[in-house]
């Protein structure tokens, strides 16, 4: 909760000047609640649904215009949603989790869930064919910033396998001092640090240019987690329910593209948002996520899957209690889209 309360000093200040409902970038405006201002935790395609969305029209589709920023880690989205700049963020569940704890007023829920595990993946300086969690004892590993999914989860895995977290010679050294988005560059310019954990594409990038070897992947060993989530303010989804049900309906559509279609066919949907990569690039991407069952079909977050969530956070000792899962989950409009999709 002291993570989290880091954030919630500044933005609250920032909060109240949003409190009487007018937005900041707005005030004496009339907001077209059908363009959403979305922000998004980081850009990867971990994330592809979202991106086939925009690129394939389906947004169009439901009459929508998304206008889309990069956070640059859950804790600035989360920021970007409290003070008015964002209508929805895609982030990881656990800032939710840290303003439920901190008892914000008109506090985020989440809405729908985008991603079911871990889509990171272990990357070494060394090629590694047989790679174990064992080889990173002695080791350090950037594994994200502190308080966030990645580095929890990543701590979980660890030590739910037995190893322990420290700079001894049998003890693994996890860093979470990197900022999300600096990973990679820190990594690779410090020559001590064998390890980093990164997304894609960025992961197939560095294996590209023979700086890395991807060795592992973290969905396949953290199991089922609620990942990253879409979230809004309680306010939001009670005023314009049939926005949030549009947004998750063209999420689901192109959910359905990705799944009915080969994975080269999904690359080129997700070409336009990923302009550096080449389509082969991509569709290693794609094969990747799908292999490992990364997006929800659904996009219910059930009641087992949070329950996992706050086992890595209680392990982390981010947070001294579990929070609700009510509290913090509002599953009805993705379950009347199921309900509808059943029909």
């Amino acid at each position: 909760m002291k993570i989290w309360k880091k954030i919630s000093l500044v933005t609250m200040a920032l909060v109240s000047a949003v409190s009487t409902g007018c937005l900041v970038s707005a005030c004496g405006k009339s907001k077209d609640y059908n363009t959403i201002e979305l922000n998004e935790v980081t850009h990867s395609i971990f994330y592809a649904p979202l991106y086939v969305a925009i690129n394939e029209g389906f947004f169009e589709d439901e009459g929508l215009t998304v206008n889309l920023t990069n956070g640059g880690g859950s804790d600035t989205s989360m920021s970007a949603l409290l003070t008015g700049s964002a209508d929805i963020i895609l982030a990881g569940p656990e800032t939710v989790v840290y303003t439920d704890q901190e008892g914000v007023s008109n506090k985020p829920v989440v809405f729908g869930q985008l991603t079911t595990c871990d889509g990171s993946f272990i990357v070494s300086k060394e090629d590694e064919d047989n790679f174990t969690l064992a080889n990173l004892v002695g080791e350090t590993i950037i594994g994200g910033r502190q308080g966030g999914v990645p580095a929890m989860t990543l701590q979980y895995i660890i030590e739910k396998n037995g190893y322990n977290i420290g700079t001894g010679e049998d003890e693994i050294n996890l860093r979470t001092d990197v900022a999300f988005n600096l990973t990679a560059s820190v990594w690779d310019a410090d020559a001590s640090v064998k390890y980093c954990t990164l997304f894609e594409p960025t992961a197939t990038n560095i294996e590209k240019q023979g700086s890395g070897y991807v060795v592992a992947s973290l969905g396949e060993l953290s199991g089922s987690i609620p990942y990253t989530c879409f979230a809004a303010r309680e306010s939001y989804l009670e005023e314009h329910a049939d926005v949030a049900e549009r947004f998750l309906k063209a999420v689901s559509n192109a959910y359905e593209f990705i799944v009915e279609n080969d994975s080269r066919t999904v690359a080129e949907a997700l070409l336009p948002s990923f302009e550096g990569n080449t389509i082969e690039e991509l569709q290693v991407a794609v094969e990747q996520y799908l292999a490992i069952s990364a997006w929800s079909e659904d996009m219910i977050l059930t009641g087992e899957s949070f329950t996992n969530l706050m086992n890595v956070m209680l392990n982390a000792g981010v947070i001294s209690q579990a929070s609700n899962w009510a509290d913090v989950v509002d599953n009805s409009i993705a379950e009347k889209l199921q309900t509808e999709v059943s029909a």
